[in-house]
């Protein structure tokens, strides 16, 4: 009977009251796969603008399959974590050969398309084929933490895997996508980790932290381990009424797309003054940038010109850049003029 209620009212909120996303517009399988890749570690806010513009560019998975790696990357310039751009494109491919182009269509399948692990394969599989699985996420941990009082830390598999069990119950029946979709803008909007809006969520009558006034206690804190900090070294060169710049690797951070020439690590001066093939000249910026693991430091600092190093771009904020290559450039040319 709990859920009976919990999903009625689940079902009401999300006809009510869901987020207006435009990859909820759509049946298509394939932009709903695009958007959960897109949303993994992205925030909504970020993935919105960006979505209908990489479908353009890719609408369906053949377009995506044919399209080089390098073009992919440079489409996904600004969302971050790039390995997932890779991992798209090479699903793709795998779509076309191994499924004649049609997306698989359940989870157990789903898993075994690159860059696709339980949750985008469980959200995928119940919103666009309405199969009965349950999407966990850290947001949903939450959730159901909280609904049922279920002691544990976040990160504990004994939590999860009792947070699965209930969340299972709750997608068996008709609509298992909108329970999941419902259960995600509960997490994402109302049942927040600090200071939830718990007078205004759909399941406050069947939530024991709730009634029991110790919502902040469910889940258990993660043990967080301490950010790292990558150093990173720019170098500022102008030649034939450019900036010159390079692209990165199509593997590693910021795969494919285009910096400033650099170095990293804890000697990135020297290092970036080996491989310029000289010195150094005065520090132009400094800028920071956070990733989910690590802090980045960079300095900019100016260098001669090497004819034989990068391409020339008249405007290089007109490049596909990472976050951090935009940061940096932005910085150096207040101080160029």
């Amino acid at each position: 009977m709990e859920t009976v209620a919990l999903r009625r009212s689940l079902l009401a909120y999300y006809r009510r009251h869901a987020r207006d996303l435009p990859w909820r517009q759509t049946a298509d399988p394939y932009a709903i796969w695009v958007s959960e890749i897109m949303l993994q570690q992205t925030q909504v806010k970020t993935v919105v603008p960006r979505f209908a513009a990489f479908l353009r560019l890719f609408p369906t998975t053949a377009a995506l399959a044919a399209a080089d790696e390098t073009t992919v990357c440079e489409a996904w310039a600004g969302l971050g974590y790039y390995r997932r751009a890779r991992n798209l494109h090479k699903a793709a491919r795998q779509i076309v050969a191994e499924h004649d182009g049609s997306m698989p269509r359940t989870e157990a399948a789903l898993r075994n398309l690159a860059g696709i692990g339980r949750y985008t394969a469980a959200a995928i599989a119940s919103i666009a084929f309405e199969e009965r699985v349950a999407a966990v996420d850290g947001n949903l941990i939450r959730v159901i933490a909280r609904v049922f009082a279920l002691p544990g830390r976040a990160s504990d598999a004994k939590l999860v895997n009792c947070v699965r069990e209930n969340a299972r119950r709750l997608v068996d029946g008709p609509s298992p996508g909108e329970i999941n979709q419902a259960l995600m803008d509960v997490g994402a909007t109302l049942c927040r980790p600090t200071s939830p809006l718990c007078d205004t969520c759909p399941l406050r009558a069947q939530c024991a932290a709730h009634q029991a006034g110790t919502q902040a206690t469910y889940p258990g804190q993660k043990t967080r381990a301490a950010r790292q900090v990558l150093r990173i070294a720019f170098a500022w060169m102008e030649r034939d009424g450019g900036v010159v710049l390079e692209r990165r690797p199509l593997d590693g951070l910021w795969a494919g797309l285009w910096e400033l020439p650099s170095a990293s690590g804890a000697a990135a001066k020297r290092s970036l003054s080996r491989r310029l093939g000289g010195p150094l000249g005065g520090r132009l910026a400094e800028v920071t940038h956070d990733l989910t693991h690590r802090r980045v430091e960079a300095t900019v600092y100016r260098a001669k010109t090497a004819t034989n190093l990068g391409q020339v771009w008249r405007e290089p904020l007109d490049a596909p850049l990472s976050a951090l290559a935009r940061k940096a450039i932005v910085a150096a040319r207040v101080l160029v003029g």
